[in-house]
């Protein structure tokens, strides 16, 4: 089955391991749909997606349609005989969906019909569920709802971040594939139709969602900052300026009102929350690079004890 016409949609670090191993192990790897160069950093330098870059690499046709809703005929002049789609980025038209004589299926990021959307990882995090897993699925033109194939649970542990649980998904999507790829190629596995009305959703993050409010309960402060580390990233404001969390612990100890700066403890900067606090261990001020905390602390960070942090984002 390692001959089947295969063309790859995906974007981030995510697919990018997907898109290497199903490559190594041979697979045929006929072209390769991924978003379009980002501008990124300060210096706004025109970047590649991580699978365009595992693409190239490896000397396979890439295509980065603006609105593939629109531009497709050149993905579908491969003639693909099987379409994956991990983490790509965009609503795959039905043009595309209905070509493949064996189908166009997705790895999804969550235990569906749980966490249908852009986010379920992030998501799951932040709510502060104690599992989640890898779904494979027929995609059919609504959002996540197609038929279910395959479907693997996997925890979260309490000091996952979104990018340490977003490595070991993506290590489950591609053990997944590998396993099963054959037999749904072969049209031998019998799809399950998803129960509806248990359907919950994960929707694209927004500026307002990297918000912190510090003063919610403090594992929820705990579990939302973590939920959005590395990328994008949680901040919160005061005194008119930014601060994104790096690295953070929570301490089931109140030793201020919420929201307010305690100052250094356990080597850390503490920020109090209800019912507990956050020791924050990397912090970054606005306009200014990753520090430890102590390093902050000696420096702006000792004139901002007793300050409180904004409870709302103000757009």
């Amino acid at each position: 089955m390692k001959d089947t016409r295969i063309i790859f949609m995906g974007t981030p670090d995510f697919a990018a391991n997907v898109l290497t191993g199903l490559i190594k192990e041979g697979y045929n790897i006929i072209g390769v749909v991924t978003q379009m160069d980002k501008k990124v950093g300060r210096r706004q330098t025109l970047t590649p997606s991580a699978v365009k870059r595992v693409a190239l690499d490896h000397h396979v046709p890439v295509f980065t349609p603006k609105r593939i809703r629109k531009e497709y005929d050149d993905i579908l002049a491969l003639d693909p005989e099987l379409i994956i789609t991990c983490a790509y980025g965009q609503i795959i038209p039905k043009a595309i969906l209905d070509y493949p004589r064996c189908g166009c299926i997705n790895t999804h990021g969550s235990l569906l019909p749980l966490y249908r959307g852009g986010a379920p990882i992030q998501h799951a995090i932040i709510n502060g569920e104690k599992e989640t897993g890898i779904t494979l699925m027929y995609m059919d033109e609504k959002m996540d709802e197609g038929d279910i194939l395959f479907s693997a649970r996997l925890p979260i542990a309490f000091d996952d971040t979104n990018e340490t649980l977003f490595a070991k998904l993506s290590d489950l999507a591609l053990k997944m594939l590998l396993e099963h790829l054959d037999a749904i190629i072969d049209g031998k596995v019998k799809p399950i139709k998803q129960d509806h009305t248990k359907a919950t959703y994960a929707y694209n993050l927004t500026k307002e969602d990297e918000y912190i409010n510090f003063n919610e309960p403090y594992l929820n402060v705990y579990n939302h900052i973590r939920g959005l580390l590395k990328n994008p990233g949680a901040y919160a404001m005061l005194e008119g300026k930014k601060y994104k969390f790096h690295k953070v612990r929570p301490l089931d100890e109140k030793l201020c009102p919420p929201a307010t700066v305690y100052g250094l403890y356990d080597g850390g900067f503490l920020i109090g929350a209800q019912g507990g606090s956050i020791i924050v261990d990397e912090i970054q001020p606005e306009g200014k690079s990753v520090m430890k905390a102590k390093d902050f602390f000696n420096g702006q960070g000792r004139g901002l004890v007793g300050k409180e942090f904004d409870e709302k984002y103000e757009s």
